[in-house]
């Protein structure tokens, strides 16, 4: 079964159970800050998880762009991804727990499905702690389904209840809303890697393929647990490894969803029977450029630059450059653009926005390639006086008093000659990852242990984690009172700044917390004193109005012909929200929203800079 087939299947399945199909959310969050790329499926639907109505009604699914980073040293292995598609769907309080269990089932199951042998699934559920209790209604349910089939689904045998660490989900910051889930896991027929051997363990015997959230929870920031009124079902279907699963294969790089990519990396690196190093190095390679692309080509133009979503994406080429050079593709060759044509090629029909963007993502590409090219001969250069002075320093080691074409054990090599300290600096700043630092230490006889390194570079990781610790608090998925009052601040601020500069602007992006709106927007140049003045008046005489803001929903056509702007638009369907604030402000938007302009206070424009060419960018608080 091919991935388009397998994404059609589930969409089809939830069109047939009364849900709205929806278009996938950009990969970029809409106001909300505790995160720099939408990660799962619900996050754009925070607002409608929180009680917001959402226009397209009260049961929809989609297929959504996803990007996680928490797990990329993993990026390798069989089956871990920095992009993936998540398909998912939500009741939004049409239908109960029980129901999405039997939801799951069937569509797993059932011949006109997926047609998984149920002998082969396996659920997990949550064991219950000091907080929660154990989820024995999920495990009723799915005893219930079992027994369909004749398959007596007994606790550890058949369902296993595990820890909070395996089997609950959320909230996305320090509170919100959370939950237990019950997971779904194959056998694939793999021997047990011991007799403790179960659903959850990462040998690779059972792999997930989908999970129920019961989100029936709201953690507050003390760490305590509030049962909601109105609890939530959100679900998640890997796309990836549910097609890897379904095909019979034990790693996603073997789908249709990769194989264009990585034979076009073998042919590019003449390779055609890798060894296992240089089979991890090609499926980085895969992964990095494939979501660089992702990132690049979305709706919102990201664009490459070292802060925030612009610097993953240059982290991300600049790793794939690095391995691909550690596979020999010659330097003439184009890697990140070569690659690139394929994804987007495969990705176009899912994804159009892709075609609509390559002109730009190609372009961006090349230009980063030849400036991280110039950076690497740097690096080059910089290393060769330190293997200089390593040498010097080596001079009565053994390593240099055997001959170059006797290969010395590593014991024999003068250890540290250049140190891990210089070598992290190598890394750092010019992108020299050990591997290809100790490839040209080892033809001079010198070489870096690698555990200090790894210690010099772990002390680098934690500091940047302690410093960033606090960037990313608040956003929409707090649903916080301030929030809601900074959200309908971007409003006003975003049609202030189309009267004062022009109906060229339009909004790029913004991020809320409690502190502040962060606000980026299209315009060609700095904003000068008079004009900052004349958008802040703006907005706080509209405050000072004590304007209404009504809601309205209306097809996404008549929308756009009453003249309301949105950035974000697709994420709502056909049928959207319509925020009127009078007659000065209408925008396509999910909400929340303050019902009228006076309980905001006074407006300020703390900042105004460049977010990248062609970008401008508006710090602002409400005093």
């Amino acid at each position: 079964m091919t991935s388009k087939e397998i994404r059609q299947k589930y969409l089809d399945f939830f069109k047939s159970k009364g849900h709205a199909i929806l278009p996938s959310a950009s990969l970029i969050p809409e106001n909300d800050s505790t995160t720099l790329f939408n990660t799962a499926g619900m996050q754009p639907l925070i607002p409608f998880l929180m009680g917001e109505k959402h226009p397209a009604g009260t049961a929809i699914a989609n297929c959504q762009k996803c990007i996680r980073t928490g797990d990329i040293d993993c990026v390798g292995d069989t089956t871990h991804l920095t992009f993936f598609e998540m398909l998912g769907n939500w009741p939004l309080g049409q239908y109960n727990k029980e129901e999405a269990v039997k939801y799951s089932w069937e569509f797993i199951t059932f011949e006109k499905w997926l047609n998984i042998d149920p002998n082969k699934l396996y659920i997990t559920v949550f064991e219950g702690d000091s907080n929660i209790p154990k989820d024995t209604d999920s495990i009723e349910y799915w005893q219930k389904c079992f027994k369909l089939k004749n398959i007596e689904a007994l606790e550890n045998e058949r369902i296993f209840a595990l820890n909070k660490k395996e089997n609950f989900w959320g909230p996305v910051g320090k509170s919100g809303i959370c939950g237990p889930d019950t997971e779904m896991f194959i056998d694939t027929g793999l021997g047990k890697c011991s007799e403790k051997c179960q659903p959850g363990c990462s040998c690779g015997k059972y792999v997930e393929i989908w999970n129920d959230v019961f989100m029936s929870y709201y953690k507050e920031t003390d760490g305590t647990y509030k049962k909601l009124d109105k609890p939530q079902i959100d679900t998640g279907f890997g796309l990836e490894r549910a097609t890897a699963i379904l095909n019979g294969k034990n790693n996603v790089y073997e789908t249709d969803l990769f194989i264009p990519i990585v034979d076009k990396i073998k042919k590019l690196a003449n390779i055609s029977n890798p060894n296992s190093e240089k089979l991890k190095s090609i499926r980085i390679v895969a992964d990095h450029i494939r979501s660089a692309v992702m990132i690049m080509g979305d709706n919102l133009g990201i664009v490459l630059s070292n802060l925030d979503q612009g610097y993953v994406v240059r982290r991300l080429l600049r790793v794939a450059i690095r391995q691909g050079k550690s596979l020999n593709i010659p330097q003439n060759i184009n890697l990140t653009v070569e690659i690139a044509k394929i994804v987007i090629n495969l990705m176009k029909d899912v994804y159009p926005e892709l075609a609509k963007n390559k002109d730009v993502v190609l372009n961006n590409l090349i230009k980063e390639e030849t400036q991280f090219e110039k950076t690497l001969d740097k690096g080059l250069k910089e290393l060769e006086k330190l293997i200089k002075i390593g040498r010097d320093k080596a001079h009565n080691s053994v390593a240099i008093r055997l001959s170059p074409e006797k290969k010395p054990k590593p014991s024999q090599y003068a250890i540290n000659s250049i140190t891990p300290k210089d070598a992290f600096k190598l890394y750092s700043t010019y992108g020299f990852p050990l591997e290809m630092i100790n490839q040209e230490l080892a033809k001079h006889l010198l070489y870096i242990d690698e555990k200090e390194f790894y210690e010099e570079f772990q002390k680098h990781k934690n500091l940047s984690r302690t410093a960033s610790a606090g960037k990313f608090k608040g956003g929409l998925a707090d649903h916080s009172k301030i929030v809601t009052k900074y959200h309908t601040a971007t409003h006003l601020l975003h049609q202030a700044l189309r009267q004062i500069l022009g109906e060229h602007v339009q909004q790029k992006g913004s991020n809320l917390n409690a502190e502040r709106l962060r606000f980026d927007f299209s315009h060609p140049e700095k904003m000068t004193e008079e004009e900052i003045k004349k958008v802040e008046d703006l907005v706080n005489q509209k405050i000072g109005a004590k304007l209404k803001i009504l809601c309205d929903e209306k097809s996404l056509t008549e929308a756009q012909n009453e003249g309301a702007i949105g950035l974000f638009s697709n994420k709502y369907g056909n049928q959207v929200k319509v925020y009127s604030i009078s007659d000065f402000s209408k925008e396509i938007c999910g909400g929340p929203h303050v019902n009228n302009t006076s309980e905001l206070g006074h407006f300020k424009i703390k900042k105004e800079q460049s977010a990248s060419s062609g970008v401008r960018r508006i710090k602002a608080v409400l005093e």
